[in-house]
């Protein structure tokens, strides 16, 4: 996820790190805070029993053993509870990570799809100017040949009068 984020442009890759620095601070401190109630209880556990094993009476010894070993089982199962609940929205946030991923994949295919044919019909309109130009100046001599043309008979035709006449 790390690599697919640095390879974004800029504006998108600094709020998707900013994600996954905090998504991988809450993982981190929920590895810290698994490991300080495992070594806790294991440490507590071991404390309690020294403490506990220089008392003459075996039945309140047994008695407190065993009121000390629910306490801890229960300490230990909310505590695998809350690792599973954090390790279940660690999942459901990855997930959502990677379908806006895959989203944004998909956008960015799309503008580049439409960036190539924006550049194909600028191409085309390029082309299509070049040609009207290139008719624009054919139509401008064609006119020009004509006008001389008309100018060349008519002179023609007043000098053939003109001789016609004097005779």
């Amino acid at each position: 996820m790390d690599l697919e984020a640095r390879s974004l442009q800029p504006n998108v890759k600094a709020v998707l790190l900013a994600k996954l620095r905090e998504y991988k601070s809450d993982l981190n401190n929920l590895k810290s805070e698994h490991k300080r109630l495992a070594s806790a209880n294991s440490n507590q556990a071991a404390r309690d029993d020294l403490l506990k094993s220089g008392m003459a009476d075996a039945m309140s010894v047994s008695a407190n053993q065993r009121g000390r070993l629910m306490m801890s089982t229960e300490r230990l199962n909310e505590s695998s509870d809350r690792i599973k609940e954090s390790r279940r929205t660690m999942l459901e946030t990855e997930e959502l990570g990677v379908s806006i991923l895959q989203d944004l994949h998909q956008q960015r295919q799309s503008l580049l799809h439409a960036n190539d044919t924006l550049h194909g019909v600028d191409d085309n309109i390029s082309k299509s100017k070049k040609i009207l130009t290139n008719m624009s100046r054919r139509m401008s001599r064609n006119k020009w040949i004509i006008s001389s043309i008309i100018v060349v008979l008519v002179v023609a035709i007043a000098l053939i009068l003109y001789f016609k006449l004097s005779k």
